[in-house]
């Protein structure tokens, strides 16, 4: 069944202080047309693929780069194997410059293996990349990842933190799921995810309707975006998202930044510790805990803290430094 398209919102000329005060706050993907077309790497994708290889490989600091291969079957589809054991795919440590040139062969095979550099550090893996390749929403101290590929889909996940993406060489179509659709997605396990988050098990290039009938209400929730070089999209977390590479030579630089607490307490490990303590109390446990939840974490109604006097420092409140290291102390020796 042919679902209608909603795309991701555009905007134009935003600025740094804009894009803080305006659109993260909105908590909704946001597509940047050409934010990064100046970059000397998305100059050269115009040039076409060995362009581009050739680009990188002259700016390759010689360290090793996490990258997965997967048969030709599995259709560039990294995911689960099928006994949800492990992945469908091998993990290794490669080179950057051999990994290029395997690819750039790869773009004459007619059914290749899937390949993909995942998450490279740029900084200590492309010498003098971050420089010459600014991104103007963000600080500096944001350091960008490098992901290079073939054809390939990757199915709906989260990312714990903010991301921006930038596509600076091919196509990448990107389908947004808002967090509120996580029933409807399917999710497969946790610990042998193929990201390192819960991920999807349907294909959205072929979705088993019969075997995920409620996928059906998330694509009519979804927005779509299909990215050219230069463009950049937002995704906040934890938006679903998943991203199909289009073409037989794909490169994306992205950015995470934020999306776990000032003090440093990331949200999914929460969500973890959560699942292992309120998810396996009985069904009338789990509900008088979330009134708990509801009131203090998420403030369903109001500010828990409300009647309380300014100055109190409490985890109700605020901490002190030394409050939030007793706290953390104190929980350490009960994880343990």
């Amino acid at each position: 069944m042919k679902q209608p398209i909603c795309t991701v919102p555009e905007w134009h000329n935003v600025t740094h202080s804009q894009f803080h005060s305006e659109i993260i706050p909105l908590n909704k993907p946001a597509l940047f047309r050409g934010l990064v077309g100046d970059w000397p790497i998305v100059q050269a994708s115009h040039s076409g693929a060995p362009a581009v290889a050739n680009y990188l490989k002259s700016l390759d600091s010689g360290q090793a780069v996490y990258t997965i291969v997967g048969a030709p079957d599995i259709n560039g589809g990294f995911s689960y194997d099928k006994k949800f054991n492990g992945v469908n795919f091998e993990r290794r440590q490669a080179n950057l410059s051999n990994s290029v040139d395997q690819l750039l062969a790869l773009t004459q095979v007619a059914n290749p293996h899937a390949v993909a550099v995942q998450a490279a550090p740029v900084k200590t893996t492309l010498s003098g990349f971050v420089e010459r390749h600014a991104l103007p929403l963000l600080d500096a101290s944001v350091e960008p990842t490098m992901w290079l590929g073939n054809r390939a889909m990757v199915a709906p996940h989260y990312d714990v933190n903010f991301n921006l993406a930038a596509v600076v060489s091919g196509r990448r179509k990107f389908t947004l799921f808002p967090p509120e659709q996580v029933a409807n997605l399917y999710v497969g396990p946790m610990l042998d995810s193929p990201g390192g988050v819960p991920t999807s098990l349907v294909d959205l290039r072929n979705p088993d309707m019969s075997r995920f009938p409620l996928f059906e209400k998330a694509l009519k929730a979804a927005v779509h975006a299909t990215l050219e070089p230069g463009d950049v999209i937002y995704i906040p977390t934890p938006w679903w998202h998943a991203v199909e590479s289009l073409d037989p030579f794909n490169v994306l630089i992205n950015y995470w930044w934020g999306g776990i607490a000032e003090h440093g307490v990331s949200p999914n490990n929460s969500l973890m510790h959560s699942m292992l303590s309120i998810a396996q109390l009985d069904t009338d446990q789990r509900h008088a805990w979330r009134h708990l939840f509801d009131y203090f974490v998420f403030h369903t109604t109001g500010d828990p803290a409300e009647h309380l006097p300014n100055d109190v420092m409490d985890v109700i409140t605020r901490l002190s430094p030394e409050q939030r290291q007793q706290v953390f102390a104190f929980l350490k020796s009960r994880l343990n």
